[in-house]
Parts: structure tokens; C-alpha cells; sequence
């Protein structure tokens, strides 16, 4: 009950998902089993699906940055929804994959040459992506490629 009163009184900017912190800086959280070191984004998670431990979890930061691993190009979503666009599954360092949106990719150059997409190493992004009923920004992660 204290979780949702403060939830209602929070006027700041809200992540999309339970994974992306804004605070210090933008960055994903996973959790991390305390007997095997499995890691799962999924915060609420009671058991390690590798070990079978359970309540021995702690949070971990997962790097910013990571390469694409397979990617999509989207050509039809929900009304609303700009297409095309590309979708991908991006591995991360700690050895945990993740589904996220490429920005900075050009879909069509993405399906005419895909082999430079695939490896390629991309850095964690945020912006706001709406703004929820109460009016409060709500804030998505994507991913583009990296500068350097």
C-alpha cells in the first residue's frame, strides 16, 4: 500500500519497465542469483530458474552498452506506431540478451545489408515516450549504434 501511495505522489518522469532506472544515470538492473550468478531482468523473480535457489538475489547494473545479436524490421504494428521500423535482441556483456529497438538504423538500409547489423556493438539510450494519465512523462530505452 505504501509502494502505491508513493507511486501517486511521484511527479518526476517513470520508466517503462521495472529494469530501466533513470537515477544516476540511465541504466538497466537486473538481478543476480547470490548461488550461481544467473541474471534476470525480471525484478519480482523468486526462484533462479538455473539452480532452483530462492530470496537469494541481488541487484546488479547491467552495462550500457552490448552488440546485436539477430534483428527485425517491422513493417506493420499498432495504430499509432511509425513503421517501419527495427527491433532487435541485444547482448549484453554480463551474458543476459535484452529486446529493444534500434535507433539510428535506417530500416531499409538494415534488410538491404544485413550483415552490418548483426555484431553490431550499440550503446543504451532513453527518452520520453509519452506522458501517462496523470501527465507524468514516461520513459522508453532503445538502443543505437555506438560512437566509438
Amino acid at each position: 500500500m505504501a509502494e502505491q501511495a508513493q507511486a501517486t505522489t511521484d511527479t518526476g518522469p517513470r520508466p517503462i519497465v521495472p529494469w530501466l532506472k533513470l537515477a544516476p544515470k540511465p541504466h538497466l538492473e537486473g538481478i543476480k542469483c547470490g548461488e550461481c550468478g544467473a541474471i534476470y531482468l525480471d525484478p519480482k523473480r523468486v526462484a533462479c530458474s538455473k539452480c532452483g535457489k530462492t530470496d537469494k538475489f541481488q541487484p546488479v547494473t547491467l552495462s550500457d552498452k552490448g552488440k546485436v545479436y539477430v534483428f527485425s524490421v517491422v513493417h506493420q504494428s499498432f495504430p499509432g506506431i511509425k513503421t517501419p521500423y527495427v527491433t532487435a535482441i541485444v547482448d549484453l556483456p554480463e551474458g543476459i540478451s535484452v529486446r529493444a529497438n534500434l535507433t539510428d538504423v535506417d530500416p531499409e538500409q538494415a534488410q538491404k545489408e544485413p550483415n552490418k547489423i548483426f555484431n553490431l556493438p550499440v550503446e543504451l539510450v532513453t527518452g520520453v515516450a509519452a506522458k501517462d494519465r496523470e501527465g507524468h512523462e514516461v520513459v522508453a530505452f532503445s538502443y543505437r549504434p555506438s560512437k566509438n
